[in-house]
């Protein structure tokens, strides 16, 4: 049934409101996209790993077929949708054609099927939301299709093991690949609007995710792999596209508000955040609360100016500079140019991303670490407080992601905010962190402590 596709890769086609997207969390085992019986929330094509009985393949969720014929579409998010459908198929070794068995046969399924049919790759059809045995019966109005019929359901895993069986008899063998580091995770975050989107297109060099000037047209966090070079010395990354971020108290659709707790989860597992802000109008509010939550899950950070083309009376410096006044905070974080348009600055954006990457995990000496931190208290001397000043005996990383610093003190009670701030500025300053979250914490180190576990440093301090 046409030429034998060489990647292991499942493709869920449907018409909108099917049970795709339950079914692709059901096969990957966690609820990578949303669920809603809203019609159409699933506009670009999700793709995670399943692992299924010791195998393992690609599964991709696609958005809704509302129409199929392309002369019919007029709408931009519509044909967005339609293409991501016809890229899905061309990768995928197996379609998996959805439908909705209480519904019975729908013309929108006929119109699919018949589209499927000239694709040249095998069709299954999955009858999905047979919760109980007494809707089996209803498969016998979708045999008509031609396809293989499989009664499911995502909600409750029913006939998921006969479907999968079938579906591994169409994936090609398995490639036996050397083990890979694992890539680096990137979350690019930002307003609506600002081109995350355009900017993971012009990255990866084709139409992968849906662009629209409509707010809201990214609404899962969609996971892209990407890799520069070959074989062992590649490095490899996946870019997490995600909705844009608007104020919570503007968030009106339920819809919404989970795209909102997919784009916090995505910041939680990404190791560097890619923060996009809009070069025509700035940083608002949102983009401090963006920075604010970045910093709360302490991830590394960088941050993308995207239409830099259409600035013509500012130079990057002066940007920057003003840019470093609105929000102070994210000074460690390197800025970088881009225009995802024309695809000026994609080349250093990838390289300021390698670069938080390599420093959210780097081990630092225990010698070094602590002459940094004894030059830094002997060029600026802790305030007193009450009278004492706080002493720093002995310094030690603790962890990488982020990076961790323990400091045995006389009273960790005496530092302050200002104080620590500034012994992190001095870190960064002598080891090059940036864009690198530094955590540090402060512990008593004195004559209660036992005299086999106290730091050699401490012991010659000799706290009072």
């Amino acid at each position: 049934m046409g030429a034998e596709h060489s990647k292991r890769a499942v493709a869920l086609v449907g018409r909108p409101n099917v049970g795709k997207s339950a079914l692709f969390n059901r096969l990957i085992g966690r609820r990578l996209a949303i669920v809603h019986e809203q019609w159409g929330v699933t506009r670009d094509r999700l793709a995670d790993e399943v692992e299924w009985e010791g195998e393992r393949f690609t599964c991709m969720d696609t958005g809704g077929l509302g129409v199929v014929d392309r002369a019919q579409t007029k709408d931009e998010m519509v044909e967005g949708v339609r293409r991501q459908v016809n890229m899905a198929v061309e990768e995928a070794a197996v379609i998996v054609l959805v439908a909705d068995i209480r519904s019975g046969l729908h013309p929108l399924d006929i119109e699919v099927a018949r589209w499927l049919r000239r694709q040249g790759r095998p069709v299954l059809l999955a009858a999905n939301k047979a919760d109980d045995p007494e809707h089996d019966a209803a498969t016998a109005d979708f045999a008509e299709l031609g396809f293989p019929v499989y009664a499911v359901s995502a909600l409750h895993g029913r006939g998921l093991s006969e479907l999968m069986t079938a579906v591994r008899q169409h994936l090609p063998p398995a490639d036996e690949e050397p083990t890979l580091r694992e890539p680096v995770r990137i979350a690019v975050v930002g307003r609506p609007n600002v081109g995350k989107s355009s900017f993971i297109n012009r990255l990866l060099g084709s139409e992968r995710l849906i662009v629209s000037d409509q707010p809201g047209t990214t609404r899962d966090s969609v996971a892209v792999p990407f890799a520069i070079g070959t074989g062992a010395q590649a490095r490899h990354y996946v870019w997490v596209d995600t909705a844009g971020m608007r104020p919570r108290a503007k968030v009106r659709e339920s819809v919404e508000f989970f795209s909102l707790v997919r784009v916090e989860h995505a910041i939680r597992e990404a190791h560097v955040v890619a923060h996009v802000l809009d070069a025509t109008e700035g940083p608002g509010r949102q983009d401090r609360h963006i920075a604010g939550m970045i910093q709360q899950y302490e991830r590394g950070a960088i941050l993308i100016v995207n239409k830099w083309d259409q600035m013509t009376r500012v130079t990057p410096r002066e940007y920057e500079a003003a840019l470093r006044r609105e929000m102070p905070f994210l000074g460690h974080v390197p800025v970088v140019f881009v225009s995802a348009r024309t695809g000026r600055g994609m080349e250093a954006a990838v390289a300021a991303t390698d670069r938080v990457a390599a420093q959210i995990s780097v081990r630092l000496s225990t010698g070094l670490l602590n002459r940094a931190i004894h030059r830094a208290v002997e060029r600026v001397q802790p305030p007193a407080v009450h009278g004492r000043r706080l002493k720093v005996y002995y310094t030690v990383q603790t962890g990488v992601q982020p990076l961790r610093v323990r400091l045995f003190v006389n009273e960790p009670r005496m530092r302050t905010p200002a104080y620590e701030a500034y012994l992190v500025r001095e870190l960064r300053s002598a080891f090059g962190l940036e864009g690198a979250p530094v955590v540090m914490e402060f512990v008593r180190s004195g004559p209660s402590e036992r005299s086999s576990d106290r730091p050699r440093h401490a012991r010659r301090g000799g706290g009072k």
